[in-house]
């Protein structure tokens, strides 16, 4: 008998579907879960209260990093930006506390792991995780819906953050039924195993509400007709594999429900680190000259990154978006905004904070124009190697190169004992440095 359709109640089947893993998985979502922590915080019901969590100091082009569920109630969705928000929707706008939102998260990984193994759960983000139920149905002599509830009323009755979850028999099924299905079930559960894949998910649109489908990828499958998944399980084969390259094989399983990948796996996996960026949104618009001691501001913090993960990048990129004036928002958004791009390829793999501070500086000097004023900043190392393997050429200076790199190991010493803000160097105390108040902060936000 199938796993899934005997531990939910679905019914029996006589033959293993390919969607079939023999595992049931539940993807567990803590309900617009910053907006939902401050409610709880302040005593508040997010189902009552229209709050939104944004730093209004940033000004309104601010994106609105969480939306209570009372205000997605009037119609709002998404992120939107503060201004994008009806004037006539009276609401409560509370600054972001990231610090706050890790312990509330790592709090409520704690009530699972009263239920559940570290080994069979993987954390998907701050709000969210796959959880391996398969072995825990006989244990708790339940089935997938009773686990998912226990977990869920667990998390309700010691933080009074309202969960959703999905259950399906592959983690993809089970992300799919949480995105599409849990928001329409009293339950706040939804279930999918194959059938029930084909039945309800199939024909359903925008087909970008599936997981991992896009506007990009939607934008190419609308030029061949396509808008669902049953479209795509209709594509030519050969014609699928020339649009999306190795992309193609996993979009033509996830059309079939098809996910064999496992908690196991994805916890072995040890990814590659092929590039380090970092980048911000100022608060005001700068002057170039302004924007420049942030730039080297990043490149002082990407080296540290560089330096402490012991490689060295062969590439670097510059992007900077120019202001741009509210009436002119959603035609500057449509093409990224104004904006000025650069990228180089290093003639050595380096780390050396003197070597790329002066690209950078280079690149900067070369593309931006000082006439606008300065709102976005993202600089990039790529093509990175191990310390080990970067190249030597005749122009390198070993000792040089050397004696930066213990000066930096010193450096991330110091703050790692001490704090980010423990050594900084000198622009850092000028009025328009930003990277001591961002060292204070936990994802570019106010802890």
């Amino acid at each position: 008998m199938n796993t899934f359709c005997s531990t939910v109640g679905i019914g029996p089947s006589t033959a293993r579907d390919p969607s079939d893993t023999g595992h049931v998985y539940l993807c567990i979502d803590l309900k617009s879960f910053y907006a939902s922590v401050e409610c709880a915080d302040l005593g508040l019901d997010p189902f009552k209260e229209n709050l939104v969590v944004a730093d209004t100091s940033r000004g309104p082009g601010t994106i609105c990093l969480a939306l209570s569920p009372a205000i997605k109630a009037c119609g709002l969705s998404g992120r939107p930006r503060l201004f994008e928000i009806p004037p006539n929707i009276r609401y409560r706008a509370i600054r972001p506390h990231m610090r706050r939102y890790m312990e509330v998260s790592a709090q409520i990984y704690g009530i699972y792991l009263r239920f559940i193994a570290k080994e069979d759960i993987h954390v998907y983000s701050v709000d969210e995780c796959f959880i391996d139920a398969t072995p825990y149905l006989s244990l708790y002599g339940t089935d997938a819906m009773g686990l998912a509830r226990m977990l869920m009323d667990a998390v309700r009755a010691e933080t009074r953050i309202c969960a959703t979850a999905g259950i399906g028999t592959n983690l993809f099924l089970a992300k799919v039924a949480l995105d599409i299905l849990a928001k329409h079930e009293e339950s706040h559960i939804g279930m999918l195993d194959g059938e029930r894949f084909r039945r309800l998910i199939w024909y359903h649109r925008p087909i970008t509400d599936i997981w991992q489908i896009g506007p990009g990828i939607a934008r190419r499958l609308a030029r061949y007709g396509v808008y669902d998944l049953a479209g795509v399980v209709l594509m030519d084969e050969p014609l699928l594999r020339r649009e999306f390259g190795v992309n193609a094989r996993h979009l033509m399983e996830h059309a079939r429900g098809i996910e064999n990948c496992s908690i196991e796996q994805i916890q072995a996996y040890e990814p590659e680190r092929h590039s380090i960026s970092t980048g911000q949104v100022l608060t005001r618009p700068y002057t170039t000259d302004e924007a420049l001691t942030i730039v080297r501001e990043m490149v002082d913090e990407a080296v540290l990154d560089l330096v402490g993960s012991r490689l060295a990048c062969g590439h670097v990129s510059l992007w900077v978006g120019y202001e741009v004036d509210h009436a002119e928002w959603e035609i500057a958004m449509m093409r990224h905004g104004p904006h000025a791009a650069t990228s180089h390829k290093l003639s050595a793999h380096t780390c050396s904070r003197e070597a790329l501070m002066g690209e950078l500086e280079r690149m900067y000097n070369d593309v931006v124009d000082p006439a606008r004023k300065v709102k976005r900043l993202t600089i990039g190392f790529g093509d990175l190697v191990s310390q080990e393997e970067a190249e030597v050429t005749l122009f390198t200076d070993l000792e040089a190169e050397a004696a930066e790199r213990r000066l930096a190991e010193a450096a991330l010493a110091v703050k790692s004992r001490f704090g980010k803000n423990a050594l900084v160097r000198g622009r850092s105390l000028r009025d328009e440095a930003t990277g001591m108040e961002r060292n204070a902060q936990v994802g570019g936000h106010h802890a």
